[in-house]
């Protein structure tokens, strides 16, 4: 096989220290450009709104009314018992303050008294320049303090609108991709470090993928730099977990098949190759799979999601490159010493035939039809979990772990003035029909009061006021009734933007993404493993069980978010996030346990080979299992939701994958099926044992001279 030749490339005597330089001058030309990938991040709407909504048409045609990208802050005095003479002195004079601060732009509005007479509201328009949302944080806090400085005793102030909620999301995103970093690494440790019980082993698959980690980050700015390759905060802290998670399970399904070879081999040289050899075409299978899956994204409509894939895909691809080039070059240039104290010495039987693994493997063997339909009927009862399942959006409020300022002071500002009166409804229209344009907007239920025309060349602007919270489902359906309103005026040529309307194209893009992707995501893997087990049957199969694991996670999960973690819904692009991490990475252990289970199978039969795979791959599997689900977990780190949900549902997933799925339910069927696992290939035709004995150890190897 080609992975021959580039086995005795990567560890060969003189060519191990050639792929070491190699990566040596690729971190040194890399590592600056990683530093960079934050100066080219999008995380403005446009980075995430869907191209051709009908919101973003309007976010471009509102240029045309105000040239700079202008957000407006809206600050909230109130008092209980009612404002003094001194309450609105002070805010009258924080007007002069608030226009002399950094990107604040035009006419300070206000002060507005409210009907009760409890509050006082005062709108700040905000220019949104080239730093973006990240400057933002600094324009809320000086626009905040103006107003709490001097402030009457009783009087309190809050800060509510969109740069207020930008404020707090840009806070929760700083430092993400360090947090997130650090804290992969120390569960990525901690776990090498339990699973190979050596004090220094642990060392090189995190080397490895640091590498890694920079060499893609670097390609990624210079395509984003480039190449418009769109990069936000999501996709770049995902990055970090997928390069070190997936790069991690190859490097131990690397290592575990070194260590066997060692055992059989004196020359490490020639154990690596072999390794290699053997373990390289699942390992870059299980790369293509992933690769190849995260790459459907770029077909999502929603732009987040879009530019998540190529992303994705890169890191994989990168991380692929350093497990199968610089790892094995580091491993035979320290030699056997790196597994001290437990060393595989050549000669040694292979504990795996006769460890955990092979023992359970031995006892699914006695009832296997029992074991998978058992498996199965309990997975089942656990995807019934999805009943309860909501992934209709987070609202504001929601979409913090811990309540934020700018929820806070939403909640403040509905207690007296009009839910959606800092976010409106804003409609862009020909000219020719402003007046029809605005009574249909007026006469639609949930639009509380329209503003009049504003008129530039061609066109007008319309904006209406909210009954209800911009971010309330109430909301959403008051905007879809003023899209089917306006809509209806001839020649008005009307589209219907703002905050909800963003929320509500958003939503409709991620259940389009769902639809599309989904299907095309388990029809990708099942072709690539047909392709790989050349069968029909077990890919078929294979398939069926994933949806099964995927269902059971997702329902498991929603349980828990609903009655442990007191979430009350999920974001709409919950539902692809997890299908597509957890059917992409969790197909890694298909194809690590099934190409050894065919390898075993061509020399001794269907039901042994299961048998022999089993106790071969069952160690290794669970490890990068467990170290998956471990960096998947590191995200519920971040204080916000959407994460958190993430986070724990493929964390799940991949447990649930690893530890019942793949090493009972899998191994179950292959039993109860046998031959015709490989059906239509020749390997269908092969005869076999009908009752399997458990593996015996490994046979001693042939005598070899010491090198």
């Amino acid at each position: 096989m080609a992975t021959g030749g580039v086995a005795r490339l990567v560890c060969g005597r003189r060519t191990k220290w050639i792929v070491l330089a190699l990566w040596i001058v690729v971190l040194a030309l890399t590592a600056p450009l990683a530093g960079k990938l934050g100066s080219v991040q999008e995380n403005d709407n446009a980075a995430w709104l869907p191209g051709g909504a009908e919101s973003t048409q309007v976010a471009d045609l509102s240029r045309q009314f105000q040239p700079d990208d202008i957000a407006p802050a809206i600050v909230v005095y109130e008092r209980s018992s009612g404002l003094t003479p001194a309450d609105l002195a002070k805010a009258q004079a924080d007007v002069a303050a608030m226009r002399a601060v950094q990107n604040v732009t035009g006419d300070v509005v206000g002060p507005v008294p409210s009907k009760d007479k409890a509050a006082i509201e005062v709108f700040v328009p905000v220019r949104i320049d080239d730093d973006g949302w990240e400057a933002l944080p600094d324009v809320a806090g000086a626009i905040k303090s103006a107003a709490e400085t001097g402030a009457p005793a009783g009087l309190d102030v809050y800060l509510a609108g969109p740069v207020a909620a930008a404020a707090d999301s840009a806070d929760a995103f700083a430092g993400i991709d360090g947090r997130l970093l650090y804290t992969t690494l120390a569960v990525v440790a901690i776990i090498l470090l339990i699973t190979y019980r050596s004090p220094v082993l642990w060392l090189l698959p995190i080397i490895t993928a640091g590498v890694a980690l920079a060499s893609a980050q670097a390609v990624i700015y210079l395509l984003a730099k480039h190449a418009d390759l769109s990069v936000n905060a999501q996709s770049a802290g995902i990055l970090t977990v997928l390069v070190f998670g997936a790069g991690t399970d190859y490097a131990l399904l690397l290592v575990a098949r070194y260590r066997e070879e060692l055992r059989r081999h004196s020359d490490r040289h020639e154990a690596m190759q072999l390794a290699l050899h053997r373990a390289g075409p699942a390992i870059i299978a299980s790369a293509a799979t992933v690769a190849v899956g995260m790459s459907c994204l770029t077909l999502a409509e929603l732009n987040s999601t879009a530019g998540l894939g190529p992303v994705a895909a890169l890191g994989i691809v990168v991380g692929l490159a350093a497990m199968v080039s610089l790892l094995p070059a580091l491993l035979v240039i320290c030699g056997r010493w790196l597994f001290w104290p437990v060393k595989p010495r050549y000669g040694t039987p292979e504990p795996t035939a006769t460890g955990l693994w092979a023992r359970l493997g031995g006892r699914i063997a006695r009832r296997p039809r029992v074991v998978w339909v058992t498996t199965a009927v309990a997975l089942g009862a656990m995807a019934l979990g999805l009943l309860q399942m909501n992934a209709v959006g987070l609202t504001s409020a929601d979409q913090f772990t811990t309540e934020q300022p700018s929820t806070v002071a939403e909640e403040a500002l509905a207690r007296h003035f009009p839910a959606g009166g800092g976010q409106p409804v804003s409609v862009i229209a020909n000219a020719s029909s402003a007046e029809q344009v605005r009574q249909s907007l007026a006469a639609v239920p949930g639009i509380s009061e329209v503003a009049e025309p504003v008129v530039r060349g061609d066109l007008a602007l319309v904006d209406g006021t909210l009954a209800s919270p911009p971010d309330s489902a109430a909301a959403q359906q008051t905007v879809e009734r003023a899209r089917d309103a306006v809509h209806a005026v001839a020649g008005a040529d009307a589209k219907v933007g703002g905050y909800t309307a963003v929320v509500v194209d958003i939503n409709d893009a991620n259940r389009h993404d769902n639809q599309l992707i989904i299907p095309l995501v388990l029809l990708v893997v099942l072709i690539i493993l047909g392709l790989l087990l050349r069968a029909i049957v077990a890919p078929l199969i294979l398939i069926a069980t994933v949806v099964l694991s995927f269902a059971a996670a997702l329902g498991v999960s929603v349980l828990v978010f609903r009655h442990i973690f007191d979430f009350p819904a999920e974001d709409t692009s919950f539902p692809l996030f997890v299908f597509v991490f957890l059917v992409a990475l969790g197909i890694d252990y298909n194809i690590f346990l099934m190409t050894r289970v065919r390898e075993e199978a061509l020399q001794h039969g269907t039901r042994r080979g299961a048998l022999i795979g089993l106790g071969a791959t069952g160690g290794v599997i669970t490890s990068a299992g467990i170290v998956l689900a471990g960096t998947f977990a590191a995200l519920a780190s971040l204080p916000l939701v959407a994460f958190v949900e993430i986070g724990f549902a493929v964390a799940f997933g991949v447990l649930l994958d690893t530890l019942i799925v793949r090493s009972v339910l899998v191994t179950a069927l292959n039993l109860d099926v046998g031959r015709w696992m490989w059906w239509p290939s020749k390997l269908a035709h092969k005869p076999d044992d009908p009752t399997p004995a458990v593996p015996d150890a490994a046979p001693e190897p042939e005598p070899e001279p010491a090198r």
